[in-house]
């Protein structure tokens, strides 16, 4: 994909890797609509549009399609992580991570496949994760959106094809992010991430795997499961 005559947009944009994409897309020379639950909160700057979308609210999601009715990029990145344990974990806590992770990124999709293909084609991004291939006690809710996530992003990336909207999926561990912050994990930086994303649209790849963590682990997923997971007995 040419970067330099996209017109993105990116969920989450406010901070972290969201304000990042849009730094760099501008760079390239894109056009961007920056996406998040309260755009008061992103940075102004020329060439951005700011729109209020909740990804989990159909309403804000059919008011981001209709006004950005000239996009041929979509950067999914809009997330939420609450560390919710899938049997000890809040309920509520456990349907916030599916609700935001996989049904308000699958509801975002549905309503610019139809923009996507009418301005001519052009490309999804779904941020996934190194959880989407493993999964970790402490937030299997997150876990497992993730993993639906990738599920998702494989069905729709067969459906969309003869539609001319290419869907790729970006895989990456623990990112230098505030999300994650608290955390006392080696990570990532957020610019090696994005550079890295970038980087596979413009080659037009189906599957990004942004950082060494998430190329063992995918490479493991055809081993022993003792090989992803050493403590089981």
């Amino acid at each position: 994909m040419d970067l330099s005559n996209a017109t993105a947009l990116v969920t989450g944009a406010n901070r972290g890797l969201g304000s990042l994409y849009v730094d760099q897309l501008l760079a390239r020379g894109a056009k961007v609509y920056t996406a998040a639950r309260r755009p008061e909160t992103i940075e102004s700057r020329p060439g951005v549009t700011p729109l209020r979308l909740d990804i989990a609210n159909p309403d804000d999601v059919a008011a981001a399609a209709a006004t950005a009715a000239d996009v041929n990029l979509l950067i999914n990145n809009a997330g939420v992580l609450t560390e919710a344990s899938l049997l000890t974990g809040d309920l509520a806590d456990v349907r916030e991570d599916l609700d935001t992770n996989f049904f308000g990124t699958l509801a975002t999709i549905r309503a610019f496949a139809g923009v996507i293909e009418g301005n001519g084609g052009g490309t999804i991004l779904n941020m996934l994760s190194m959880f989407s291939w493993t999964s970790a006690p402490g937030a299997g809710a997150y876990c497992a959106s993730k993993a639906a996530l990738w599920s998702l992003t494989n069905s729709v990336r067969l459906e969309l094809a003869p539609r001319k909207v290419r869907v790729a999926g970006l895989h990456v561990g623990f990112v230098d992010t505030d999300m994650v912050r608290h955390l006392d994990r080696p990570k990532v930086s957020a610019e090696s991430v994005v550079d890295a994303a970038l980087a596979g649209l413009a080659a037009d790849d189906y599957e990004i795997v942004a950082d060494e963590t998430s190329r063992k682990i995918k490479q493991g997923l055809s081993q022993d499961l003792r090989v992803l997971y050493p403590n089981l007995p």
